[in-house]
């Protein structure tokens, strides 16, 4: 991985996912059962975007997987690029001012975007005050 050195790391299935969130030291449910809730959510660890997805055998075996499982495989596009609102995003302003941390950045405005509750008000054309956190909280902080 590291000479590949890709944007997101996508682990595919229980094995790959236990391997890769120990590698990283992210923590995981004991249960193997429990895993299948991590799938297509995206975390962060060691400046590393880590976003497990069920292996695509498992529809072999349960075809009611597949809406969700595509779902899941369809969030690959939108971790491929960033929100179209990021250039004139004051996160990226605030991030800039050295105000905002990283991670805010790396988890919604150049990751899991569509979860982000200023891009979902930007898309309705509704209000948000500047100093909104992707996650919707208010930081009156940021100035």
């Amino acid at each position: 991985m590291a000479i590949v050195a890709p944007a997101v790391i996508v682990p595919l299935g229980y094995y790959a996912t236990r391997s890769i969130f120990s590698r990283y030291s992210i923590s995981a449910p004991e249960p193997r059962k429990d895993f299948s809730a991590l799938y297509g959510n995206l975390f962060l660890a060691q400046n590393k975007k880590v976003f497990p997805l069920p292996h695509p055998a498992s529809l072999l075996y349960n075809s009611t997987f597949k809406p969700k499982t595509l779902e899941k495989y369809r969030k690959l596009r939108v971790l491929s690029r960033e929100c179209k609102w990021f250039p004139a995003c004051s996160m990226k302003w605030f991030y800039h001012k050295g105000q905002l941390d990283r991670y805010w950045i790396e988890r919604y405005c150049k990751g899991d975007w569509e979860r982000c509750v200023r891009y979902q008000m930007e898309e309705q054309g509704r209000f948000h005050p500047d100093s909104m956190l992707p996650d919707g909280t208010l930081d009156d902080t940021l100035q």
